[in-house]
């Protein structure tokens, strides 16, 4: 038996088909995975992510620590509730986790990092932030719904009192806010429009009722999975992972350079590894025959090289199959994929290849 959220017995209810992850049991799907990832392209889709870990770091250098810790500066976060999406890295430039970090004043930031890191997210943050002073607190007691799709936004709403509901839909993206018990970000993993609503986990149930009584659909993980796959954005763990730069992984916007006398853990390896030539490339996969991609699969660039899927699966947007794939250097535009022994043809498209329920591919 895993590790249980508030909302477990109310996906039971539901019916949900119960899995591991991460240590976790999380819902896989209520019935139907295709038909909760097309709810959330066309209306609204709910998902469970109270397995997602919340740290609130506190202190007067906590923002220096931050610059320090993160490959994306957080000097860019000044508006309070403004959020930033990072790589946090090892001293080899590989990747610990993932995350989103908010500003909420000069001596409180608040992450939100993966759940099958948290224990070495913890003993990483809490070994680093001794020299500066800094307080790492793990947020207890508390449930985290990922509302998403392009109705999403205004079908929660009525679960906000009426004091905040104006102000919440305002929110710009990448902007959270506190809204008396509820603290409502508007982010997501799904390509698509909608609010991360962190709550008491003595409130769960309601919310998670409301929502549903509201048109918003159950969703679990495997909706989950083709919608940010979909969208290109990374699973720690199969897209990334400490033995992984961000540069090897899509995620090169994700550092900040600038300013140049800024040190951050990594850095050094990182610049190393943006002068090489020979760098592997991450990018996007479309199948043009019939068959589908898998994640670790074999990608052979003819007369080049040979890469390997990261992440693959079948789109039910597109209806085709796509992944994510870590190839040779240079500007191939199709490539094989070892499937069984037979070498299917792909062509390298650009990412995402959905965003905001439009297919952003040719086909």
């Amino acid at each position: 038996m895993g590790l249980k959220t508030p909302l477990f017995a109310s996906h039971v209810a539901a019916g949900a088909k119960i899995v591991d992850f991460g240590g976790w049991d999380m819902p896989l799907h209520y019935g139907s995975q295709k038909e909760e990832h097309h709810a959330v392209r066309n209306n609204a889709g709910v998902f469970d992510v109270s397995h997602m870990t919340i740290v609130d770091l506190t202190g007067d250098r906590v923002r220096e620590f931050l610059r320090y810790l993160l490959a994306n500066d957080v000097v860019k976060l000044q508006s309070p509730g403004k959020a930033l999406y990072s790589a946090m890295l090892n001293d080899l430039g590989g990747v610990i986790d993932d995350l989103i970090v908010y500003f909420m004043n000069e001596s409180w930031f608040r992450l939100i990092v993966n759940a099958a890191t948290r224990e070495k997210d913890l003993a990483w943050i809490e070994q680093q932030a001794s020299a500066f002073a800094v307080t790492v607190t793990e947020v207890g007691n508390t449930a985290m719904v990922a509302v998403q799709g392009p109705q999403a936004r205004q079908l929660a709403s009525a679960r906000v009192d009426a004091k905040w509901r104006e102000d919440a839909l305002a929110l710009p993206p990448f902007t959270g806010m506190q809204a008396g018990e509820l603290f409502i970000a508007r982010t997501g993993y799904t390509g698509e429009d909608g609010w991360e609503i962190v709550m008491p986990a003595s409130n769960a149930d309601l919310v998670w009722d409301a929502l549903l009584a509201s048109g918003v659909t159950p969703c679990g993980l495997g909706a989950r999975d083709t919608l940010r796959l979909e969208a290109a954005m990374n699973l720690y763990g199969t897209d990334m992972d400490e033995a992984v730069s961000p540069l090897e992984a899509g995620m090169g916007w994700t550092i900040a350079w600038e300013p140049q006398g800024r040190s951050f853990i990594g850095r050094a390896k990182l610049e190393a590894k943006n002068a090489d030539p020979n760098l592997q490339r991450f990018v996007g996969l479309l199948l043009e025959d019939k068959g589908v991609l898998r994640n670790h699969q074999r990608v052979v660039v003819p007369g080049v090289g040979e890469g390997e899927i990261t992440s693959g699966g079948y789109s039910p947007t597109i209806e085709r199959s796509i992944a994510l794939a870590r190839l040779p250097a240079g500007n191939d535009e199709t490539a094989e994929v070892d499937v069984r022994g037979k070498m299917l043809k792909v062509r390298i498209v650009p990412t995402p290849f959905v965003r905001n329920g439009k297919i952003r591919i040719e086909l």
